[in-house]
C-alpha cells in the first residue's frame, strides 16, 4: 500500500530555495520547474558541468539564473569542487537537486551539504547502481524496474532511500522503452519528493530519515505506475 502523501493546505510564505545540478538534457529539470509552480519551492540557480547540454536552455526559458562551472576547466576535482562550492553557497539553497548530474562528488564535499542534497537513480536500490541500469536489469531478466530518490552520501548511489516507484518489466520491453517508461516515473516522482522537504514533511535528522515525523523504511515510501495515474501531486 503506498502511503499517504497528500500536500498539506499551509506552507511558509518564503518558497524552499532549490538548486539544481545538471549534466544532461534536463527533463527532470524540467519536471521540477513546472512543479515549482505550487510555491512550495522555487528553483533560484541551475548549474552545469557541461556547457552543451539543452538544460541549460530549459532554464534560460524559465527565467532562472544559470551558470556553467566545467570540470574541464579545473587540473583536479578539488579545484572543481572548490568552485563549485563557492557558487552553490554564494546562492544559499535550502535543497541541492542532482538531476543528470555526471560527476562523483568527494566526501569532503557531500559532507558539506549532507542531508540537503538529493539525487534520482533510475533503479530499485540497492541494486543496480551505477550506470546501464535499463540494459542491466533485462539482461538479469527482472520483473521490475523502477527508479529510487534518495539522499546523498559519499557513497555512490548508496545515500538513505527517500520513495521508490516500481515498474513491471514487458516481455516486450527494450533498454529505450524502459528507460523512457522509468523517465516519466521519475518527473512525477522526484518534483513530489522536493515538495516534502520543502514544507518541512521530509526530514534529514542524523541517521534516521523521517516523514511526517516517522522514520522511513530502510526501502523507502513506495509507489508504482497506479500511483501516477490515481493520484496529482
Amino acid at each position: 500500500m503506498s502511503p499517504k502523501t497528500e500536500t498539506p493546505s499551509t506552507h511558509a510564505n518564503v518558497p524552499c530555495r532549490v538548486l539544481v545540478l545538471i549534466g544532461g538534457s534536463g527533463s527532470n529539470l524540467q519536471a521540477i520547474i513546472d512543479a515549482s509552480n505550487n510555491h512550495f519551492f522555487e528553483v533560484v540557480q541551475v548549474i552545469s558541468h557541461n556547457p552543451d547540454v539543452y538544460g541549460l536552455k530549459r532554464a534560460q526559458a524559465a527565467n532562472i539564473p544559470h551558470q556553467v562551472v566545467s570540470h574541464k576547466a579545473f587540473a583536479s576535482r578539488a579545484l572543481f569542487e572548490q568552485a563549485l562550492q563557492k557558487k552553490i553557497d554564494a546562492c544559499a539553497p535550502d535543497l541541492i537537486i542532482l538531476a543528470g548530474f555526471m560527476r562523483i562528488l568527494s566526501e569532503q564535499f557531500v559532507q558539506n551539504y549532507l542531508g540537503k542534497i538529493l539525487n534520482i537513480h533510475p533503479a530499485l536500490l540497492p541494486h543496480y547502481k551505477g550506470l546501464n541500469t535499463h540494459q542491466r536489469v533485462i539482461d538479469a531478466n527482472e520483473s521490475w524496474h523502477g527508479a529510487s530518490v534518495h539522499f546523498v552520501t559519499p557513497e555512490l548511489d548508496g545515500g538513505p532511500i527517500v520513495a521508490q516507484i516500481k515498474l513491471p518489466i514487458k516481455s516486450t520491453d527494450s533498454a529505450q522503452s524502459l528507460k523512457q517508461k522509468i523517465q516519466a516515473a521519475e518527473h512525477w516522482l522526484y518534483p513530489k519528493v522536493i515538495s516534502w522537504f520543502a514544507v518541512s514533511r521530509l526530514n534529514h535528522n542524523h541517521n534516521d530519515i523521517l516523514f511526517d515525523g516517522s522514520p522511513i523504511p530502510t526501502t523507502g515510501l513506495q509507489f508504482n505506475d497506479h500511483d501516477i495515474e490515481g493520484t496529482q501531486q
